[in-house]
């Protein structure tokens, strides 16, 4: 037994959903338009977690996802997954918010491979439900939240089947009921979802019924903060450990990181769940390993970048990895010596319109990364940098100029439009600061600090054996336009003229 620490997660792991097979803890997290997609994570204490795998590489290969003819898929792709384990088979649902799509993954081994298909009609934030009888259901909605049985190879509704509501939200409400998650327990079906109420924080519910065909009763569960941050605990599945204690996995709203898992117990009174301690999110809690001595990899990385020998070039990278929507796999390489090669092929705007950008969570309360870039290969009009990619972004790196390398940061001026929604920014960044640089290799580095809600992006760059700070602190924010945490990325644009190459070199994520 030993004591966990809240927020579980520390890192941008929204709409979470979990089970048990044996002594493994399986969760899955929204992923939106990064790729791969649909993130698996595993645990043996439901404190500490690793990178399983991914569900899909890619989803529906459009213009949308590989970021062409100025299309994108900010604040679209996966959302809300939900993860079953039924007769041997796991199952994974989600809805494509940008693609209008529901899609049922399954697969007989956690890692894959998963075998996709298309859910025939339009299901939000939907959970499964594999019923004793071997009926199949489907839970979504919002405001109503609805029940739809599935026919029996999960593709569409059951001819003549269950279709009906379950619950409104009949409450003055800012957002109405939703993030469905479903469960079969004992002599009842339990049905949790969220809200958020007018003036108050994000809210978690649960209602039951002994019935599907009847009606569900219940009420709010959990409407709180928590010591490090006052938005509400809310959305997401529960799970009962090995040893018959119960324990939901929610989310909290931590400001421009994201969105962070946090762990609360749930008792049982009168068949009736209760979460938390006294109505409250404990800060700390004890949770008992089925392994205690596992030892678990990094939900980040550094890297070298380094390539593997007889491994196919999707699989090089390491999992922590995940690209700005679909990589263009002609475009980018690892290279022998180590390096990471990226190559243009269109011109961009500015840093939220390249592809191939490639990016890792950032970290709660503060962490850094620094990398290498060679512009030697970049043409007149080029920029490589590091950055922090969210629709208010900051970044620092190498602009290329009538042959002459220069150290430039670039940021996002959100106070031009702080009411903007649009998914995509049709206007080049503010290039605040412009240093000549002697030749065309420089060392960045990315300090991010999010203690107390701070939300602060400082920007260096190493010269004469020392990182020297490069102009003011950038105030990074969590934009609905993008709906994301702030990512560390690696990224290359042209402005003027495409085909040149940009090589990254010797990553390094610290803490």
């Amino acid at each position: 037994m030993k004591k966990q620490v809240n927020p579980i997660l520390k890192m941008d792991y929204p709409d979470p959903d979990v089970i048990r097979v044996g002594d493994t803890y399986y969760m899955v997290s929204t992923t939106m338009y990064f790729m791969p997609g649909c993130v698996i994570l595993r645990s043996y204490d439901l404190a500490e977690w690793e990178i399983v795998g991914y569900v899909y590489d890619k989803l529906d290969d459009s213009p949308e996802e590989r970021m062409e003819l100025e299309r994108n898929e900010y604040a679209g792709g996966m959302w809300a997954p939900c993860i079953r384990y039924h007769e041997g088979v796991f199952y994974i649902s989600f809805r494509s918010n940008s693609g209008g799509k529901n899609y049922i993954y399954r697969a007989v081994d956690i890692e894959g491979p998963w075998k996709k298909n298309i859910l025939e009609g339009s299901y939000h934030d939907s959970s499964l439900l594999f019923d004793d009888d071997g009926r199949k259901y489907i839970v979504y909605g919002n405001t109503q939240i609805h029940i739809t049985e599935l026919n029996e190879d999960l593709t569409g509704p059951r001819k003549g089947g269950l279709n009906r509501m379950l619950i409104e939200d009949k409450t003055d409400h800012g957002l109405g009921y939703e993030g469905s998650h479903i469960y079969k327990i004992g002599e009842y079906y339990y049905l949790f979802v969220i809200n958020w109420p007018i003036g108050g924080v994000r809210t978690e519910s649960c209602f039951r019924s002994k019935s599907l065909e009847g009606e569900f009763e219940g009420g709010v569960v959990l409407s709180c903060g928590t010591d490090y941050s006052p938005t509400g605990v809310a959305q997401g599945g529960i799970i009962e450990t090995l040893n018959g204690k119960w324990f939901g996995i929610l989310f909290q709203d931590m400001g421009a990181v994201g969105r962070i898992p946090v762990l609360v117990p749930v008792t049982w009174k009168d068949d009736f769940p209760v979460f938390g301690e006294n109505g409250k999110v404990p800060d700390k809690l004890e949770v008992i390993s089925s392994r205690p001595n596992y030892p678990y990899e990094p939900l980040y990385t550094s890297d070298r970048f380094i390539p593997k020998d007889d491994v196919p070039k999707e699989k090089q990278l390491a999992l922590p990895w995940q690209w700005n929507h679909q990589p263009d796999n002609n475009l980018w390489r690892l290279l022998p010596e180590g390096g990471l090669e990226i190559k243009t092929d269109k011109i961009a705007i500015n840093l939220t319109h390249a592809k191939n950008t490639l990016t890792q969570r950032m970290l709660w309360p503060a962490c850094g990364a620094e990398v290498t870039i060679d512009a030697s290969s970049m043409q007149d009009g080029d920029i490589a940098g590091l950055c922090a990619l969210q629709y208010c972004y900051g970044m620092v790196g190498i602009l290329k100029e009538l042959g002459t390398y220069y150290l430039v940061r670039i940021v996002r001026n959100t106070e031009k439009d702080k009411d903007n929604m649009a998914r995509a920014d049709f206007m080049p960044g503010d290039l605040t600061d412009k240093i000549r640089l002697e030749g065309p290799e420089v060392t960045v580095y990315l300090k991010a600090n999010f203690e107390e809600f701070k939300d602060r992006l400082d920007f260096y760059y190493f010269k004469n054996d020392k990182f020297v700070k490069v102009g003011t602190p950038h105030k990074m924010e969590f934009r609905l336009s993008h709906f994301t945490g702030n990512r560390f990325g690696l990224c290359y644009y042209s402005t003027k003229k495409s085909g040149g190459r940009a090589v990254f070199k010797n990553f390094v994520y610290s803490n």
